[in-house]
């Protein structure tokens, strides 16, 4: 009883000395950055637990709601920077200070690694780092890191309704991070990915230095297109190669369900989506739903087949009545419309109002789990019946299903021309999300287990040595580093090899170049050998 009671007494001291060493760093750093400020006021850009924007700024830009309830660790400084000239004090002071911080651009990390730690730290939020300004006759864009997706396209129509930018179909992504980790969305087998399109940027290094691409040098700025950009520094801003769009292009979405073939649909969707023409790119996504046409169930499963065309709707009608009859597609299906309007049209907005696109707030937050693979043989019909029995469970009622193909140039980019590797051999990636309601927030699991059951549900059919996965699809069930202590690469490499295939081990090489001590840390970082 007296060994038990000692141990507790100790734990207890051991708490009390760790959070007021806590204390002591965070009022240590704000000093530190008041002085280096100078006379520049940072009560506007500084957020702690005892300002009543606190809660508003810290939870605002969490996509996932699983990582907003109050037993989630807080920071204990937010701090929101106005100015590129900021950061590197920022930096110097945590550094200073021995301070972990996240880096957070726009808050959509599936596991929030961007506004979440297991230990003392503080986040340095992006959201006021939004200017874009747009070159028309270089076809270029300089655009900051806290900007979004749907104000990128906004502020690329104003100037030309001929160019775009192949970010995601999300709208209020923070281009930050999305780049950074790849970035895909409707132009994906047309132009690649986001981070294709890269062709300068400027990032706050360990040392406190703005670098560009020439100051940086080559192999870091490799690294910071799609090797995850916070395992190296702050990335302040991106230069980004615009790409030509027609005037109009096409979009359609119908809906099939089990009854419909869809079983069918979907075996046959694998062998014609990679194989079309590169100005297409026809996703699919189920969603389980209401029915009385299901004998022996009241629900079935309903997807979407819904694609956007660089061209006319006679032209895409023609393709896709040659190349998938199956699908059924008819003239009412499609309609005409410019690429802003496009981007609208695949997000759900109107698309009578651009301006929607400026708005950075997400709409679909949601409490959700999201695992990822990557095929690169077709699965036998026999796999999508099984695969879509498991959408009838109780747990999946509120699950979603969905496929993204690729081929087109996605298959001619060498595997190695960024950290992103997914390249020729990869027919298409599937992810299986899980959502659930608040009433279920604080017991999850069993949403959580029917997603890990999809996942090995899938293992005959996914890619193998490795299992890929992809950064911007975070997945913390691959494995972490250590929270404290030293890095090392064996466990980092569990699953920094099913991101980055063979890439893995010349961002390592990077990181133990630019980042030798493994100061920009975070629970899947890129470790450095030292």
């Amino acid at each position: 009883m007296k060994t038990t009671q000692t141990i507790s007494a100790l734990t207890f001291i051991l708490l009390l000395i760790f959070s007021c060493s806590s204390a002591d760093d965070h009022e240590d750093f704000l000093e530190c950055i008041s002085e280096k400020f100078h006379n520049y006021s940072i009560s506007n850009l500084v957020y702690t637990p005892s300002n009543s924007s606190y809660s508003s700024v810290l939870l605002s830009p969490i996509w996932n709601l699983r990582f907003s309830s109050n037993s989630t660790p807080k920071p204990q400084v937010i701090i929101t920077p106005d100015q590129e000239s900021q950061i590197p004090p920022i930096i110097l002071c945590a550094k200073e200070n021995d301070m972990e911080f996240r880096i957070r651009s726009g808050g959509h990390d599936f596991e929030a690694l961007s506004s979440v730690a297991k230990v003392s730290f503080l986040v340095i939020d992006l959201i006021k780092l939004t200017e874009i300004t747009v070159n028309v006759k270089a076809k270029t864009a300089w655009a900051q890191a806290g900007a979004t997706t749907g104000s990128l396209y906004y502020r690329i129509a104003e100037k030309s309704s001929t160019l775009a930018f192949p970010g995601g179909i999300g709208t209020t992504l923070g281009l930050g991070g999305h780049i950074s980790g790849g970035g895909y969305g409707a132009l994906l087998r047309k132009y690649g990915m986001a981070a294709d399109h890269v062709i300068d940027a400027r990032i706050v290094d360990v040392k406190g230095r703005i670098l560009d691409r020439k100051s940086m040098g080559e192999d870091l700025f490799w690294a910071i297109r799609g090797g995850g950009g916070a395992s190296f520094g702050v990335i302040l801003a991106w230069k980004l190669q615009l790409v030509d769009v027609p005037e109009r292009v096409t979009v359609f979405n119908i809906q099939r369900t089990l009854e419909q073939n869809l079983t069918q649909l979907l075996h046959r969707w694998q062998y014609v989506a990679p194989r079309l023409d590169r100005d297409i790119t026809l996703f699919v996504n189920a969603v389980v739903m209401n029915s009385n046409q299901t004998a022996g169930r009241n629900v079935t499963l309903s997807a979407s087949f819904f694609a956007l065309f660089l061209g006319g709707a006679d032209k895409l009608l023609a393709l896709m009545q040659y190349r998938f009859p199956e699908l059924g597609l008819v003239r009412a299906d499609v309609t005409e419309m410019s690429w802003l309007q496009s981007t609208l049209y695949l997000y759900g907005l109107p698309i009578e109002s651009p301006e929607l696109l400026l708005n950075r707030t997400s709409t679909n937050k949601s409490y959700m789990v999201r695992k990822l693979d990557y095929v690169q043989r077709p699965i036998p019909e026999k796999g999508f019946e099984g695969l879509t029995r498991l959408y009838f469970e109780p747990e999946a009622r509120m699950t979603t299903l969905s496929f993204v193909p690729y081929g087109g140039i996605m298959a001619e980019i060498p595997e190695s021309a960024i950290p992103f590797p997914h390249r020729a051999g990869n027919m298409f990636h599937v992810f299986y999300t899980g959502y659930w309601l608040e009433a279920d927030a604080q017991n999850p699991v069993k949403y959580i287990n029917w997603v890990n059951r999809a996942y090995g549900y899938m293992t005959p059919y996914a890619s193998k040595f490795p299992r890929s996965a992809y950064l911007n699809y975070r997945d913390i069930g691959l494995g972490v580093n250590n929270v404290v202590g030293k890095m090392s690469y064996a466990p980092a490499s569990i699953w920094g090899k099913k991101y980055f295939n063979k890439n893995f081990d010349r961002l390592v090489q990077v990181k133990t170049k630019v980042d030798p001590e493994n100061f920009f840390r975070y629970e899947q970082s890129i470790p450095s050998l030292y």
